[in-house]
């Protein structure tokens, strides 16, 4: 199992690259860092099921490698509004999760407590409302979405759980640095990518942790006593 963890020390060690030259305004280096984070991501995943193929592992993939496009939309896609691509591109990605985390990962019963995530999502559009635009529309279904996932999460893996909460808190802020900047001071920006990162990598290795104990079960029902 440590062997495992070695392969996400490359995405570990970008990560904290990144946020320090986000940190001291270094673009040269955070925008790099920035596009490297989710293939350095997908790396670890295929290299720790390589043994594990199948469909659980293609939509974490996809979910990783949709989330890449959100990260670049600008640069991937510059003649096209950036943060409409970038929520296409990060919604696409969380329905991969939901599907995921529903289909594949889900280890109990829908808790009590992720009630709290519907709270979320009417407090958070009851705030940025007056302030969403155009985007009024688009930033709700993308709110449920991301709830989707947080509240699919809740089912599964502790650390999936994490990575859930996380990436919730990072999409959150970037809400009210997107909608409200002026009420945002300076060191949410690294706030915004610190939770980004843990949450891509924790929900990762959780899903990961997850897929390789439910194959070693498998295998050892499949043995002959």
């Amino acid at each position: 199992m440590h062997r495992l963890w070695l392969a996400f020390i490359p995405y570990t060690l970008v990560s904290i690259i990144h946020v320090v030259a986000l940190s001291a305004n270094a673009d040269a280096v955070a925008a790099p860092t920035k596009l490297l984070l989710m293939p350095l991501l997908a790396a670890a995943v295929a290299w720790s099921l390589r043994a594990t193929p199948g469909a659980a592992t293609a939509l974490l993939l996809a979910a990783i490698a949709l989330s890449w496009l959100g990260d670049g939309a600008g640069t991937f896609v510059p003649f096209l509004p950036t943060i409409p691509m970038m929520m296409l591109f990060f919604g696409l990605a969380h329905v991969c999760y939901i599907v995921l985390f529903t289909g594949h990962l889900a280890q109990r019963r829908l808790p009590a407590w992720s009630i709290v995530y519907a709270l979320w999502w009417g407090v958070l559009l009851a705030v940025l409302w007056p302030h969403l635009g155009g985007l009024t529309i688009a930033v709700a279904v993308y709110g449920l979405v991301l709830g989707g996932t947080a509240v699919a999460a809740s089912r599964c893996h502790p650390l999936v759980v994490a990575g859930s909460v996380f990436f919730l808190t990072s999409d959150s802020v970037l809400a009210f640095r997107l909608f409200l900047p002026d009420a945002m001071p300076d060191w949410t920006s690294p706030l915004v990518m610190v939770t980004y990162c843990l949450g891509q990598g924790l929900i990762a290795a959780g899903s990961v942790s997850a897929l390789r104990t439910r194959t070693c079960t498998d295998a050892s029902r499949a043995v002959p006593a």
